[in-house]
């Protein structure tokens, strides 16, 4: 027969100390979540400006070279084309302004204050890529708005396939944010890594043009570039409800194709390792 194990007066004592330290961290990260919706709120401006880029890209650039470039070469006009990359570029900026926001509140001495919560940093951190990632997100569905002027049908199936690819690509770029900004001190230092990193890495994502026709070595190092399998599962999602828009092929493996849920599961694993490793860093004593 069995014996019933009774809990203890310490165990009944430890359960409450457990529900309580996981209200104190839950509620942790719904302040930094919210923190981050009221500055989208009120920086009207400044988030309008972020929209304008792409939209200028969308329309300027991809309009004029739609002349230019057949779309028998693509699989579909050239501002569809565009459009998923254009999808990415919107996410990316808001994304990566949650680390620099890190470095300058290291350097106001908020994140001082930040770190007397009684929470774990990890917490602190997971709430800034928290609020990072649904701010993002929030910009991406604006331009998603213009899916129509590009030649997509405004299908609920196809907005939350799309949707759900920007929250994938948010999460993994303000991840890899917060893991290159959580060792830095200097905005400057941020921005100058910024600008020799970022610029590749859009050149080989496949949002301006088929990774196709670059070089085979550069066709390898847009096989380890994050934003062309974030670009890449937009562009299939779009296949999948719209096969007519199917456009010319992503990232490949020795001549294939990855399934569309291996991207997918790759995405979130680099995000949930930058994210993992940054929380290490940020574990350090300042």
């Amino acid at each position: 027969m069995t014996a019933l194990t009774l809990p203890t007066p310490a165990d009944s004592a430890t359960e409450p100390r457990r529900t309580g330290r996981l209200r104190r961290e839950l509620r942790a990260v719904h302040a930094l979540v919210h923190r981050d919706l009221l500055r989208l709120a009120r920086q009207r401006v400044p988030t309008a400006l972020m929209l304008l880029h792409p939209v200028l890209y969308l329309f300027i650039l991809g309009g004029g070279l739609a002349a230019l470039i057949p779309a028998g070469s693509l699989g579909v006009g050239y501002q569809a084309y565009l459009f998923p990359g254009m999808l990415m570029m919107t996410v990316q900026t808001p994304a990566i302004m949650v680390g620099i926001r890190l470095i300058t509140d290291r350097q106001s001495g908020y994140l001082r204050e930040l770190l007397m919560a009684p929470v774990s940093r990890s917490t602190l951190l997971l709430g800034s890529c928290a609020g990072g990632t649904l701010v993002a997100t929030v910009q991406g569905a604006v331009l998603l708005g213009l899916a129509g002027a590009v030649g997509l049908p405004y299908d609920p199936v196809l907005l939350v396939l799309l949707l759900g690819g920007m929250v994938l690509i948010s999460f993994t770029l303000t991840a890899l944010s917060l893991a290159l900004a959580v060792g830095l001190r200097s905005p400057e230092t941020f921005h100058t890594l910024l600008g020799v990193v970022m610029m590749p890495l859009l050149f080989l994502s496949g949002g301006f043009f088929p990774l196709a026709s670059l070089p085979g070595w550069a066709q390898g190092l847009a096989a380890a570039n994050p934003l062309a399998y974030g670009v890449d599962v937009l562009r299939r999602s779009i296949t999948l409800r719209v096969p007519e828009q199917a456009a010319a092929g992503g990232v490949e493996w020795a001549g294939r194709r990855p399934p569309l849920p291996l991207e997918a599961g790759l995405l979130l694993a680099v995000g949930a390792l930058a994210l993992v490793w940054a929380a290490r860093r940020f574990s350090r004593p300042e």
